[in-house]
């Protein structure tokens, strides 16, 4: 990893598309249309976590499970009250390879209750956990 990239146990929600990371998309949910759009949600992770990514548009179609990405540019923000990692307008995918990827399932960023640093209005720090594991893609009892 180039030394902009972050890792995905350090992303923090924030207004900017400032995150750089790689990752391997573990399991991806059909597409769904919102209005003109359409989009899809992923469990993707890397050695230290996992996170939901959302898929836009062309996005759904361009990448499937088992496939390794570089995001430049990402936001790590609120999506109709769900916390997801995504490449936005200013964001880009890039798929680096397939496959061959130390992963972790735990801990889930997007399942960790936030709140903004009493010490720094800009800033969120954790709060909680809400869920060990992702509750939109649960792991199979075989897993647990």
């Amino acid at each position: 990893m180039s030394e902009n990239m972050v890792l995905l146990k350090n992303i923090v929600p924030a207004p900017q598309n400032n995150i750089d990371t790689k990752f391997i998309i573990l399991d991806k949910g059909k597409a769904t249309i919102e209005g003109k759009n359409k989009m899809c949600l992923a469990l993707v992770a890397d050695e230290t976590a996992a996170v939901h990514f959302q898929f836009w548009g062309d996005e759904c179609d361009a990448f499937d499970s088992s496939d390794i990405i570089c995001l430049t540019n990402g936001i790590f923000s609120y999506q109709q009250r769900n916390l997801v990692l995504r490449a936005g307008k200013r964001g880009k995918l890039l798929k680096v390879g397939e496959f061959t990827m130390a992963y972790v399932e735990t801990p889930n960023m997007s399942e960790i209750h936030w709140i903004p640093d009493p010490n720094n209005s800009k800033r969120y720090i954790q709060e909680h956990i809400i869920s060990p594991v992702s509750r939109s893609f649960p792991p199979l009892p075989s897993d647990m």
